[in-house]
């Protein structure tokens, strides 16, 4: 029988990610992916639009994610536009164009349905267990937080806390100064009291980070450790301590210094800085010694509900 293949565009506000799969019966194996750092958040997420540079890297990114989609024969197209494009005024405009110039349908999802998505790729990805675990994904434009297990999700938000939006409110020198972390801190505790709600409601005994940031820190940690991560694993485990002395190290050093880091990639160098500090105000509120990293985040997601293996609650693929 001929696999059913199908193509998984990611629209993030930082990266744009293309995922070429064969679909099996409750599986699926990759024909090829690949991430390009489009920026299309880079000046313009503040003021709720997408500027003219960034909508020209878009496109020059799509028309290369085309060429590939084309060159496998690939009919079946799912692609998702996320917090940059749901946020800009000239979103829908964007979108339109898109269809015009690609013949690819966008779905612009809101963040309950990401957040869904998120969460059926780490099910999919067997990091979680029967135990609550509370489930985040460090986004350019926004942040999901998840609070479920292996059963089911139980409480799910989206915030519009992403990196970008981050880099552009507080991190003005570099390295980042002690005030600007305070005041970084100050603003997720102003924001995040719903999710705090939710840790009390559920007590969380794990924390699973998925892809971007948490894919970069673990490759760092292995890095140090000089340990190969295994390219069939989907999860990665990074002790607290392990992680907290990565966040120093980020915090005290300057852009080249950072990027001379084993492990670090030059699309995550500026964001990861702020997203660390995200993810210490976290664990404050989250007693866990280890991390675990997913490699599975939104893209398998959709690829799980492509093969059935979900529920199909929160987030359709109509």
């Amino acid at each position: 029988m001929i696999p059913r293949k199908a193509a998984i565009i990611d629209m993030g506000t930082n990266t744009f990610h293309l995922l070429l799969v064969n679909l099996h019966a409750g599986d699926f194996t990759t024909i090829y992916k690949e991430k390009i750092a489009v920026k299309i958040g880079q000046g313009g997420i503040s003021n709720n639009t997408i500027t003219q540079e960034a909508k020209k890297r878009a496109f020059h990114t799509l028309q290369h994610f085309k060429n590939l989609i084309d060159g496998e024969g690939i009919r079946e197209i799912f692609a998702f536009a996320t917090s940059a494009v749901r946020s800009a005024e000239n979103g829908s405009q964007f979108v339109t164009e898109i269809k015009e110039k690609f013949n690819i349908e966008v779905q612009v999802i809101d963040g309950l349905q990401e957040a869904q998505l998120i969460y059926e790729g780490i099910r999919f990805s067997g990091s979680l267990s029967a135990e609550n675990h509370l489930m985040m994904d460090i986004g350019g434009g926004s942040v999901e937080f998840i609070i479920g297990n292996e059963q089911e999700s139980l409480w799910k938000q989206s915030f519009e806390i992403g990196g970008q939006r981050l880099l552009d409110l507080f991190h003005y020198h570099d390295p980042i100064l002690p005030e600007e972390i305070s005041n970084l801190t100050l603003f997720l505790e102003e924001k995040l009291t719903d999710l705090l709600d939710a840790i009390n409601t559920f007590s969380p005994t794990g924390l699973v980070g998925a892809s971007g940031t948490f894919d970069t820190l673990s490759d760092i940690y292995y890095a140090s450790q000089q340990i190969k991560k295994a390219k069939t694993e989907q999860t990665f485990l990074l002790p607290r301590v392990g992680f907290e002395l990565i966040a120093e190290q980020l915090l005290n050093l300057n852009k080249s210094e950072r990027l001379k880091i084993p492990g670090m990639i030059p699309m995550r160098v500026d964001m990861i800085v702020v997203a660390s500090c995200l993810i210490t105000y976290i664990l404050k509120h989250v007693a866990v010694d280890t991390l675990t990293c997913s490699n599975f985040a939104l893209k398998e997601g959709v690829i799980a509900q492509l093969i059935g293996k979900n529920s199909l609650e929160g987030a359709s693929l109509n």
